[in-house]
């Protein structure tokens, strides 16, 4: 058999298991409304939670930088990379966060892939969410610890897990602050009284949380007041840019620089995200509006969805999974809301356990009541045709 028929095999498996994906081609700036494959699509499937991925100061901010400093980084940080837009968005983030350091990645996944594979050590283990994400489950794989799996957000089962696991040199609970795509919300108060109690340390990331959660959308941090060892985060949701980071102790990012390789061999994000960045995270601190706006978009949806008859998963995040079960007819459902000018794709296995394909519906605070009129008026009609709702 040749190559070629070989991953023609493969890929033909995939489209009879209606798990087949393509690109689609996003035409616009990031707003609600933007040209799919050139139609106009209402868009309810971004990260950008608080619009500001087209923010007029985020854009000039980046345009100052980007005429000083070029287009590229032209080197990894610790050759040519590293700027003072570099050095000034580190200290933004840890002033944020409220921790002593921050250390830049060019993404919120090599940050995890970083942390994971180089902190903790052979002889110790990594607790591990049951749905924490890709980036995460991949930092593990390559770490030399163990990984121990405990059940999503099941706080007796990672006692149990922590008990059973007291023989270990060091352990290293992991998770997810809020989970991409059950949109639910790490217990992180109940994690740390854990660690606390079986000598663990905590690591959080917060990608879907910074911006967001806590009272300035500091994240599940703030949300909880705790702190913990590790905080991982990207700058590519809620801040609207690019990039990720971690935020910790000084000791810790200096640890960071010299044992993360997806730090060490990486080429840095352009300085102007970084002035992009920056410039967001003012936004985000000098004001609750933003965010009081979201979160009253979020509830009107979750509970009209769920007075209708859907199945809602999830806590109050801009995440709102509507579970469809097989995958066919999330895809269906997702084709249909097209039809009707409303882009939400599918989320199939493996991304998402088996019988829980789902339309992975995100709001953002740059959406209207008209287009929230428009989603919900939509998701009701073609339930009905699907015969999910009454």
């Amino acid at each position: 058999m040749s190559f070629d028929h070989w991953i023609h095999e493969r890929m033909e498996n995939r489209k009879r298991a209606g798990l087949y994906r393509e690109l689609r081609t996003m035409n616009t700036a990031p707003l609600p409304h933007m040209l799919v494959n050139e139609k106009e699509q209402l868009v309810f499937s971004s990260n950008n939670y608080l619009g500001l991925a087209n923010h007029p100061v985020l854009m000039e901010e980046a345009v100052r930088a980007l005429r000083e400093f070029g287009v590229g980084s032209s080197g990894s940080r610790l050759t040519t990379g590293n700027t003072e837009w570099h050095e000034k968005l580190e200290d933004k983030i840890a002033s944020f966060k409220k921790t002593e350091a921050a250390l830049l990645f060019s993404s919120g996944y090599l940050a995890n892939v970083g942390v994971l594979s180089s902190l903790p050590q052979k002889g110790d283990v990594i607790l591990s969410d049951q749905l924490n994400h890709a980036s995460i489950i991949d930092g593990c794989r390559l770490s030399k610890a163990d990984t121990v799996i405990y059940e999503h957000v099941d706080m007796k089962h990672l006692e149990k897990q922590l008990q059973e696991t007291q023989a270990y040199a060091r352990r290293f609970i992991v998770t997810d602050g809020v989970f991409s795509m059950d949109g639910t919300i790490a217990p992180l108060d109940e994690i740390s009284k854990l660690a606390s109690k079986y000598n663990a340390y905590v690591i959080v990331d917060d990608a879907h949380a910074t911006g967001v959660l806590g009272e300035c959308g500091r994240g599940t941090s703030e949300f909880f007041g705790v702190f913990p060892d590790v905080v991982i985060g990207t700058l590519s949701k809620a801040i609207g840019v690019e990039g990720g980071f971690v935020a910790g102790s000084k000791l810790l990012v200096d640890f960071l620089v010299n044992h993360a390789r997806t730090f060490i061999f990486q080429t840095a994000i352009p300085p102007a995200s970084c002035a992009a960045a920056y410039a967001s995270l003012d936004i985000i601190e000098s004001s609750k509006e933003l965010r009081e706006r979201l979160f009253q978009k979020i509830q009107q949806i979750k509970n009209r969805l769920k007075e209708v008859g859907f199945l809602v998963y999830g806590d109050d995040t801009p995440i709102i999974p509507v579970i469809i079960g097989d995958a066919e007819k999330a895809v269906s459902f997702s084709n249909r809301l097209q039809e009707e000018g409303i882009y939400a794709p599918a989320i199939r296995p493996p991304t998402v356990p088996n019988g829980e394909s789902r339309i992975r519906l995100t709001v953002t605070a740059a959406h209207t009541e008209s287009h929230i009129e428009q989603l919900l008026r939509s998701c009701t009609q073609i339930g009905r045709e699907l015969r999910m709702i009454s």
